[in-house]
């Protein structure tokens, strides 16, 4: 819910508004933060992949390929906490979704680019090839949003880069359709996809997790583990705008406002108890 904006009336019937800061996003994972991998559809997997944490599927039931995949958590199949996994997903894609821009690169490719935290936009799909950095600036809390109208690809030996005290807690992919990473991609964050995941050979998710909302997530001799997060270093939340400062010119203005509205009450005031003022 949006803050309310604090009304300023004077005598003369002039209000200024001021407004602070606004929406700010969905702060956790809630109950999917236990999941290195959930699913909507299917979960299949082919080869010795490892996932550290929990797997889910939900509203689909099917998982194969464990074994010879190992789950160091619980497998969760079209069961109740899958179920609320899910939810939780979705109301964090959602505030991902409603983040505002700072920059838009569409039609860049994220690979070479050394980017510092913000909140990445593509209107339609995105595409690595090779290393991309991201630059925390000495800021543990660093946040890092991308978000994609539609894919998200990336190259094989393709690579995400976290540097200078960044936490993996911080990096969010929000995927507007589906998600494929390339054989042999070493990747950070949290991948939210509307559709699907797949993970070619040997791409991994270091710090991180692979959630896809209504498809499946396939995967392929991966290994996939995320951060521990503390309370203050979760998943990213969405950075609230900054809070609109007033002018020199615009200070005097209601300082002036405020004084005549003042003065009027005053003048009011005295006029009801002494009508001869």
């Amino acid at each position: 819910m949006l803050p309310k904006c604090t009304r300023l009336v004077t005598g003369v019937g002039i209000a200024v508004v001021l407004c602070g800061a606004g929406l700010a996003g969905q702060a956790s994972l809630g109950t999917a933060q236990s999941f290195a991998v959930l699913g909507g559809s299917t979960v299949t997997n082919t080869g010795p992949s490892v996932i550290s944490g929990n797997l889910g599927v939900s509203p689909g039931a099917a998982i194969t390929g464990f074994p010879p995949g190992t789950v160091t958590g619980t497998i969760h199949a079209a069961d109740a906490v899958a179920l609320q996994a899910q939810s939780d997903v979705t109301t964090q894609y959602n505030a991902l979704a409603s983040a505002a821009c700072t920059a838009d690169l569409t039609g860049q490719d994220l690979g070479g680019q050394t980017l510092t935290p913000g909140i990445y936009c593509f209107s339609s799909s995105a595409q690595l090839t090779g290393s991309l950095t991201l630059n925390a600036q000495g800021n543990a809390n660093a946040v890092f949003i991308f978000k994609t109208g539609s894919t998200l690809t990336t190259a094989a030996g393709s690579s995400v880069l976290l540097i200078n005290g960044g936490n993996p807690c911080g990096v969010a992919w929000q995927i507007g359709s589906s998600a494929t990473l390339g054989s042999t991609t070493s990747f950070i964050g949290n991948l939210i996809a509307l559709t699907s995941i797949t993970l070619n050979t040997g791409a991994d998710i270091n710090g991180g997790r692979a959630l896809a909302r209504n498809g499946a997530v396939t995967l392929d001799t991966n290994d996939i583990s995320f951060a521990a997060c503390s309370a203050a270093g979760g998943p990213p939340s969405v950075p609230p705008p900054p809070v609109p400062a007033l002018t020199t010119w615009a200070m005097i203005a209601l300082a002036g406002l405020l004084a005549l509205g003042g003065f009027t009450a005053l003048r009011r005031r005295q006029t009801r108890e002494d009508p001869a003022f």
